[in-house]
């Protein structure tokens, strides 16, 4: 390192904020060990690890010893449903002042709640918050965004855990920056990014195609995401052994219906099918196929214990006429009634579940499932966090995804394909980068990383 790389370095260097950890549990895998330790000690951090790798026994850990340490209170904020996972891995280790609470109320020294009930807490009442799913904040409205944006600045101890910081583009890394209250999101594209003018000057939607990282500025931006989270696929990131930690094959099929409609979205006869591209010819083509795509899937998942996964409400009820044994769950439902229904399902009550992967698709855990159906859009992080509920490690049976599309969807699965192979290549960056500072002399070992197929 020359003297101009050392001061640059020193620029962006973060200070801890955390203490020694006084809580270790024994029952924890040695790399768990190391992240609980590591993160306690900043006292700020992301945790970037994959499904199945254990965050919740990370994060019940480090609530833990933030009360050994301060004699406070923390607040774990967790999706629908997933709250009683905290209580029943916390019951694991012998930790009792732990409760869930849906209206303010708490009597314990670690409170869960979800997201959409944050409202009825009091901020000053805690020292420390943990964000379970933190990437889940893209799918709530302005409202909840900013209610938990304004919560979390003013608590001592913050921690993020997801196992998807940044599906699409380093930039977003940016928000969970912001939240730890480290570098601010825009001042982080200032600083790491230039602009695109191309691209803006086409109006792009999408800030990821507006921005690139300067060249001159990747070493010291992985520099600076390194001093504040840690990115797990797999424990051999870190340099811990992998046996544990083996998935189970993904069997992804693909099933075409054809769109038997001569009327295209202006209104014309269409003398032979095209593929949609812009919003309102995917949702048009939809619209056409709705009917066959539905009976395709039913007759998929028929007599499975298997989740639909649909994107809009006339899918959702259409599939609900056509399986008796399905129950769906729609946004316009209470949050109770809502979480009884992934409870029911979680506790096999119910043999089918009708979902949207951007309501649910975050946090569960369905072992006891091992087949899907997808009706899939654009976006990547929905689709790989709705099948690692059931594809995950502790998955004990090969997973099948029946993925159904029209005719003229294909366009959907080319993109999700690049956005897997994009979603890879940030891994690798980030692992080969970001975790040094866990430890001068990792262990690299081949990692094989088993990636969804849709092509």
């Amino acid at each position: 390192m020359n003297y101009q790389e050392f001061l640059e370095n020193k620029k962006h260097t973060i200070s801890e904020f955390g203490f020694d950890a006084n809580y270790i549990p024994d029952i924890a895998f040695d790399f768990q060990k190391a992240i609980i330790e590591k993160a306690v000690k900043k006292g700020r951090m992301a945790i970037f690890a994959d499904t199945g790798l254990g965050k919740t026994l990370m994060q019940v850990s480090i609530a833990q010893n933030i009360v050994n340490h301060t004699g406070g209170k923390v607040l774990i904020l967790t999706p629908l449903a997933v709250a009683f996972q905290f209580i029943l891995e916390a019951e694991k280790l012998g930790i009792t002042d732990i409760e869930y609470s849906k209206d303010g109320k708490h009597t314990k020294s670690i409170v869960i709640c979800n997201y959409e009930r944050l409202h009825y807490f009091d901020k000053t009442e805690f020292q420390g918050v943990i964000l379970d799913e933190s990437s889940i904040l893209k799918n709530f409205d302005g409202k909840i965004k900013n209610q938990v944006t304004s919560f979390v600045k003013k608590i001592p101890f913050r921690f993020l855990s997801t196992a998807t910081p940044s599906p699409n583009d380093f930039i977003e890394l940016g928000t969970s920056s912001e939240a730890l209250g480290y570098m601010g999101y825009m001042d982080m594209l200032t600083k790491f990014f230039k602009n695109n003018m191309a691209s803006i000057a086409k109006q792009s939607k999408n800030i990821g195609e507006k921005y690139y990282l300067k060249p001159h500025a990747e070493k010291s931006f992985f520099a600076w995401v390194n001093q504040w989270s840690m990115m797990v696929k797999m424990p051999s990131d870190l340099g811990y052994d992998n046996t544990r930690y083996k998935l189970p094959e993904l069997v992804t099929n693909k099933h075409v219906v054809e769109n038997k409609s001569t009327v295209d979205v202006d209104g014309q006869i269409k003398m032979f099918t095209f593929v949609a591209k812009s919003f309102r010819e995917i949702r048009h083509e939809q619209k056409q196929t709705l009917k066959d795509r539905c009976i395709k899937a039913v007759e998929l998942a028929k007599g499975k214990t298997s989740v639909y996964w649909v994107n809009l409400n006339e899918e959702s009820s259409l599939i609900a006429s056509l399986d008796s044994e399905a129950v769906e769950i729609t946004g316009s439902m209470s949050i109770e009634k809502k979480e009884s229904i992934l409870m029911d399902f979680a506790n096999r009550k119910i043999k089918r579940l009708i979902t949207k992967a951007k309501m649910t698709g975050m946090g569960l855990n369905w072992q006891h499932c091992n087949h899907s159906v997808f009706f899939p859009t654009y976006s990547y992080e929905q689709y790989y966090q709705a099948i690692r509920r059931f594809w995950r490690f502790g998955q004990k049976n090969n997973v099948t995804i029946d993925l159904v599309i029209s005719d003229g969807q294909t366009r959907v699965l080319e993109a999700l394909q690049q956005k897997t192979e994009k979603a890879i290549q940030l891994y690798e960056n980030l692992t080969k980068n970001v975790n040094t500072v866990f430890s001068e002399t990792i262990k690299r070992f081949d990692n094989k990383i088993i990636k969804p197929k849709f092509l």
